[in-house]
Parts: C-alpha cells; sequence; structure tokens
C-alpha cells in the first residue's frame, strides 16, 4: 500500500484514478509536462490568500512541513489545547491532510475547522470533498469537530485604504452539508487507499476518454495510446455533450472522420469536421463583405493586458478584478495609409488606471471603429476603469459604442478552416491567414505569462536589466497581438475581392 493517501491525491483520484497512480508509481511519466509561470503563479496566489487570512487569526501557530515532527508537534499542541492552529499535520490509518486553520473551543471542548480558498466562491465538486477528507481524518484522530468553515475571497468587497481583512474573506458555515458527505467520502478514501496500493499498472484507458480535450488529465496520453492527437475530444464544445461523446467512444470512434453525417451536430462542430475530413475552406464572402465594408475609418487596433490580482493591489478594486497595465495600439487612417503604433506599460506598483486611459485618449479619436479580438474582455476592462476615473467616462462610453470585434466573423462561422480546429482564438487563426507571423519566436507567448511577467516587472525581485529586457519581452508580445489583428483583417480583404 502506499505509505500514504494525502488529500490532495484523494482529489485527484476523483477526478481521475489513473492519473494518480501514475503520480505515484511512476512520477516521471505524471511530471513530465513542466507548470507554466502562469499555473506557478496561480499556486503562488493561494498561498498568498492564504497568508492574509492568516491575519484574521490572532492567537495562530504555524506548523512547518508534512513530515513525522509536524505531526509530532501538531500532537503537542493539540495536547496542550492550543487556541488556534496554522498547517497541523494528521496522519492516521495511511491518510495524511493539513488543515488551514483549526481553532480550539474551550467551552464545548471541540475544534472548529477553516479552510480557505484563494477563489471568489465555493467549488461544491472540489472543496467540499476537500473538507470532508480533513473531517474523516480529524474524527480518526480522536478529534471532536464540532463546526466547518469554508473561507472565500469575498466578491463584494471593495479595497478602500488599508485592507479590511474581515471583510476580504466570507466565511461560509457548510458543517451540515460536510457531515452528510463523509459516509459517502470515508468510503471513497478506502478505495482509494486499495487502488492506489497496487505496484500493477491500471490496464485500460483513463476516465478521462469520456471527457473534452481541455479536462484531460496530465497523463491522458500516456494511458489512451490509440486515441489521435487531433481527435473526437477536440470538437468544440463535445465536453458540454457527454452523451455524444461517448457515443463515439464506446464504439471506438475517435478520428473525426468516423463521426456519422446523420449525428446531430451543430452547426460550427459540424463546419470543423467536414473542413478537417474534406479539407474544405469555408469563406462567405458575401458575409464577410458586409462586415468589414461597414467599419469606419480611423481602424484603431488595440489589444489590452491585465491582472487579475486576488487580493486588491489597489484602493476601488476587488478580488480579481482585472489591472489593465499594458497595451498595444495600431491605428490606420485610411486604407492603404501607412500604420501608426502607439503602447502604454505601467512599470511601478501603482494603480495604471489613470495613466493607461489618460494615454489611450491622446491616440484614438472621436470617430472610426475600435477593433479588438473578443469585445467582451476589453469593453468589460472599460467600463471598470471609467468607473475608478469617472471624468474619462465620456471617452469610455465612446470607445465601447464604436468597439469592432474582429473574432466574430470566425465564431459566425464566415469564415473556417481546417487548422482553426475548432477554436476562434488569434494564436489558432494567425498561423493560417498570416503564417510569416509567429508567437513561438517571442519571448512571452501567452496572456498568461504576461501577466505573471508584469508582477515581476513591478517588483524588487529581479535587476534593474533583467527588467529592461522583460519590459522588451512584453512590449513585443501586444504588438504581436494587435499586429496580427492587422495582418488577419487584410487577409480578409483579399478574400473577398
Amino acid at each position: 500500500m502506499p505509505a500514504t493517501l494525502s488529500k490532495t491525491d484523494y482529489i485527484l483520484f476523483r477526478e481521475c484514478p489513473k492519473n494518480v497512480w501514475y503520480k505515484i508509481h511512476k512520477p516521471d511519466i505524471y511530471y513530465k509536462s513542466e507548470l507554466s509561470d502562469f499555473e506557478k503563479h496561480i499556486i503562488e496566489t493561494g498561498n498568498e490568500v492564504e497568508l492574509v487570512a492568516r491575519q484574521i487569526f490572532s492567537d495562530g501557530v504555524l506548523i512547518e512541513g508534512r513530515d513525522e515532527a509536524a505531526r509530532k508537534l501538531t500532537e503537542e499542541y493539540i495536547t496542550k489545547r492550543q487556541p488556534t492552529l496554522f498547517q497541523p499535520v494528521f496522519f492516521k490509518d495511511s491518510f495524511l491532510a493539513a488543515v488551514d486553520v483549526l481553532k480550539f473551543n474551550e467551552k464545548l471542548n471541540s475544534h472548529t475547522i477553516y479552510e480557505i480558498k484563494a477563489s471568489n466562491e465555493a467549488d461544491k465538486k472540489r472543496h467540499y470533498y476537500d473538507l470532508a477528507f480533513q473531517v474523516n481524518l480529524l474524527r480518526k484522530c480522536g478529534l471532536k469537530i464540532e463546526e466547518i468553515n469554508l473561507s472565500h475571497l469575498n466578491s463584494d468587497y471593495v479595497r478602500s485604504g488599508a485592507l479590511d481583512i474581515a471583510n476580504l474573506f466570507k466565511s461560509d458555515d457548510v458543517t451540515s452539508e460536510i457531515n452528510k458527505l463523509c459516509e459517502k467520502v470515508d468510503l471513497e478514501m478506502t478505495q482509494a487507499l486499495k487502488y492506489l496500493s497496487s505496484e500493477t499498472e491500471p490496464p485500460g484507458s483513463c476516465c478521462c476518454i469520456y471527457k473534452g480535450r481541455s479536462n484531460h488529465c496530465t497523463t491522458f496520453n500516456h494511458s489512451n495510446p490509440n486515441v489521435p492527437k487531433y481527435s473526437v475530444h477536440d470538437i468544440s464544445r463535445i465536453g458540454l455533450s457527454k452523451k455524444k461523446l461517448a457515443e463515439l467512444i464506446d464504439v471506438g470512434r475517435f478520428h473525426l472522420h468516423e463521426v456519422p453525417e446523420d449525428m446531430k451536430l451543430s452547426t460550427n462542430q459540424r463546419n470543423q469536421i467536414d473542413s478537417h475530413v474534406f479539407d474544405r475552406v469555408l469563406i462567405n464572402q458575401g458575409k464577410i463583405r458586409g462586415e468589414l465594408e461597414n467599419l469606419v475609418y480611423p481602424l484603431y487596433f488595440v489589444d489590452y493586458e491585465t491582472f487579475p490580482s486576488a487580493i486588491p493591489m489597489f484602493d476601488d478594486f476587488s478580488p480579481y478584478q482585472q489591472i489593465p497595465f499594458q497595451y498595444s495600439l495600431y491605428v490606420l487612417e485610411s486604407l492603404g495609409a501607412k500604420l501608426k503604433h502607439f503602447e502604454f506599460l505601467h512599470d511601478s506598483a501603482t494603480d495604471p488606471s489613470k495613466a493607461f486611459v489618460e494615454s489611450l485618449q491622446k491616440y484614438i479619436g472621436k470617430a472610426g471603429n475600435v477593433i479588438v479580438w473578443s469585445k467582451k474582455f476589453e469593453c468589460a476592462i472599460n467600463k471598470q476603469i471609467a468607473e475608478r476615473v469617472p471624468e474619462a467616462g465620456d471617452f469610455i462610453e465612446s470607445i465601447n459604442s464604436r468597439v469592432y470585434d474582429l473574432m466574430d466573423i470566425f465564431t459566425k462561422q464566415h469564415y473556417v478552416h481546417k487548422d482553426f480546429k475548432g477554436s476562434t482564438s488569434i494564436k489558432k487563426v494567425l498561423p493560417v491567414l498570416a503564417p510569416e507571423l509567429s508567437y513561438k519566436e517571442l519571448a512571452i507567448q501567452e496572456g498568461g505569462t504576461a501577466a505573471s511577467s508584469w508582477i515581476k516587472l513591478i517588483g524588487n525581485e529581479i535587476s534593474s536589466e533583467e527588467k529592461s529586457q522583460l519590459k522588451k519581452d512584453m512590449l513585443e508580445y501586444c504588438k504581436m497581438d494587435t499586429f496580427a489583428m492587422v495582418r488577419i483583417l487584410e487577409e480578409l480583404e483579399k478574400a473577398i475581392k
């Protein structure tokens, strides 16, 4: 049997048993792919949120580590009836867990659990089962658990001055819900331990075979060697139609050309399949022409980079509200005119909002369409800026009224190519329409890395020389996003001639 089953591995087991088996027995397979900078940032965010949450409890003692020494220290503090413990470690019957916050109630001679989550709301599929695991283990260790709380960030909190820690978090009493789950979870804990104890690799596919590509486990390819790199799992939004996916998987249909012609699918899904199977490019010239003819010059191609700070960094921000720190802007005064480029990157640890919008005001005029890719995002950011910088409200309203979403041509299926693979992401569209451009040569290749780079830029952990290089890399990435839209529009114009 494995020496331990941690609550983390238990949660992974619930999602895909075979995946966590590899994690324990063949870690070289499980850890084959390194975490991205943004994934690392997510982990760091969780740690940061927990550190802040501890400030609510003034009498806490931190238990460091997960080893036997940490377990013994936990036992000692429990025996001494320490009022509050941070990260106390419990081990019993091969089960292991650390509790975020454990408070002792002298009057009731019982303990209260506080689980801290770096999210704006509770996730019943993960957070509740995580807590039930902890409760079961603590009760196995002889503790009386009377109250169970799930604490998460309060999305209604708006920072004003110093952080109001008490209001930053929202604590939900989930005692009743967790107690109802405990019996089921206890059974699953035993099952997981038994499953993971085997030294023999579990046969067959993993359970992710019935999930869409975005929900596949880290070892999916190893468990499912018969599934092609581009398969029915990649059909747009197929993960939301589990029954349809199962119909294909159960009869061994993994390739797109094996999808029956009479299978009921959305227009987007059918176009994706047909473009691949028949190597067919769908270009609705009339629809595209109708879209482009309505554009009003000058055209302003703009892209924002933002940072979703879990703990509000500045006044008037809420948890995870996006901080706009950078933009790139191309201006095309008229058809055939020379492109002009402008950019902005805030490089200090202050609220960029005012400087951001003031910079935009210099270059975006009162007339002409503002071209973006996925207008829902940029328009939402603009509205939030207007709330923080009310004097720019009319300007922001003017921008939002003139926004044209270039992605619409692709989401509306006016242009479909097999190499889009059902996606309308600019990262998929650009290589098809403008193959001479590539993000692969850039030091920063996606928005998540750009966001985490900004924290480095405004911090004190890297040298001035490193900051200078990082700034260049960030500017180049954002510039590519906007120039990509320019090139895509140029190619669309050619396609309708």
